[in-house]
């Protein structure tokens, strides 16, 4: 059913149709939506045979979920920024234990400095923590994207994150297809655990394990993962034969077939890029983009398989590793390892600046005739930096750089106006 809706309250009715037995609810921006609208939803009574948990924390939200999907229970929470970081212990137990529990990232900036808007750093800090990991483009993948996860997740015994980009999905209205309950059914069966506490049939979970066995334990985690890249693209297309959409999979390609540059990026972004890829197309400039939905397990093979004939390669990353440059930009090397392709990083929308079709394509143009710096980053005030810099090697005590930096900012929005 068609529906102009928030994308929380959307990705809410949608973890709904999928039945959960437990959600686990801790409020933080910008997912509150989501679990407050579940909430909704349960005290109605529209989710059946669903226990609601409001915890103290982001920590106690997963180890909830955690004990209730080694019950047995059909599990579900979301979170953001600090709040993944506050529950990456149990992230880390989750995974371990092969426990299918599906989890919102309201993707939102790490501080400090406090910020609360849209960029990838959170989850980016997570890669490496066993759970399979998706990206939705649109509120409408979002949605598909969920009814997708709970049947990866309980196939394979694994959890999953499915991230949304904060504020602009999370608080967008636009029409959604909701799907019926009876669609939803027919493609998710009902939860049948491969591993479950029981009393009757006693057994131990997340026992000790030495060096003796600890590298096989972790070699099979790394083999589930390794299945995921066959099993996702099966789910998606039988989603796509039941509900008529092609929505998730590993990757999508936009206008390839005879681009020489393209771009590659993660989440709502790519919007935004197909915009820039149109109009440069009707420029006569041979560019095209893909967006990747599967950041984990990494789909190296795919995305070898689309990009090694390009001859310029763009990764519009919303996240910085400091002190190196691009995450998503050294996995595509990896995928590209052998090739010569020059592969450059643009770091933009750190912290939920705007990324402007404008300076898109400034940067596009200029990475077709190999103008643009390995890494680097769109839209900054060097005028802003060179202040900085410059208070910083003229005396010890220069103060703290954030709010040095918005002074300097307040400045010269005062001789503006």
């Amino acid at each position: 059913m068609l529906k102009q809706i928030e994308g929380s309250q959307a990705v809410a009715e949608a973890v709904g149709l999928c039945r959960p037995e437990v959600i686990c609810a801790y409020p933080i921006t910008p997912q509150t939506h989501i679990v407050e609208g579940l909430g909704v939803l349960v005290r109605k009574g529209e989710i059946e045979n669903c226990e609601y948990i409001n915890v103290e924390s982001e920590f106690a939200a997963l180890s909830v979920a955690i004990g209730a999907s080694a019950g047995g229970a059909r599990s579900y929470t979301a979170t953001a920024s600090q709040g993944l970081l506050f529950m990456a212990e149990a992230v880390y137990n989750a995974s371990g234990l092969g426990l299918p529990i599906v989890m919102t990232i309201g993707n939102r900036a790490i501080g400090a400095p406090i910020n609360i808007w849209n960029d990838h750093s959170d989850i980016m800090s997570m890669r490496d923590c066993g759970w399979i990991q998706l990206f939705a483009e649109t509120n409408q993948e979002a949605v598909d994207l969920h009814i997708q996860a709970f049947r990866i997740a309980e196939e394979l015994s694994c959890p999953v994150m499915v991230n949304m980009d904060g504020f602009i999905l999370t608080h967008a209205y636009e029409r959604v297809d909701i799907p019926r309950q009876e669609q939803v059914d027919a493609y998710l069966p009902p939860y049948e655990p491969m591993q479950v506490l029981d009393p009757l049939d006693p057994v131990s979970i997340g026992a000790m394990v030495g060096p003796e066995a600890f590298a096989e334990v972790k070699f099979l985690a790394h083999y589930k993962q390794m299945r995921a890249l066959q099993l996702i693209p099966e789910i998606s297309a039988e989603f796509k034969e039941r509900f008529g959409r092609d929505s998730g999979g590993l990757v999508h390609p936009y206008r390839c077939e005879d681009a020489k540059t393209i771009v590659v990026a993660l989440g709502s972004v790519n919007g935004t890029i197909k915009d820039v890829v149109d109009d440069m197309r009707e420029d006569g400039k041979p560019i095209g983009s893909m967006s990747i939905s599967s950041f984990r397990p990494f789909p190296l093979d795919a995305i070898r398989k689309l990009l090694k004939d390009a001859e310029h390669i763009v990764v519009v990353e919303k996240n910085l590793a400091v002190g190196m440059g691009g995450i998503l930009s050294a996995n595509v090397r990896m995928a590209l390892r052998g090739l010569v392709q020059p592969v450059t990083t643009c770091i933009a929308g750190l912290g939920g600046r705007p990324i402007t079709k404008a300076s898109l394509k400034e940067h596009f143009e200029l990475a077709m005739i190999g103008a643009v710096d390995p890494v680097d980053f769109l839209d900054l005030d060097w005028d802003v930096i060179s202040r900085e810099l410059a208070r910083d090697n003229a005396e010890r005590r220069s103060g703290p750089t954030a709010e040095n930096i918005l002074k300097d900012i307040g400045h010269k929005l005062n001789h503006t106006f």
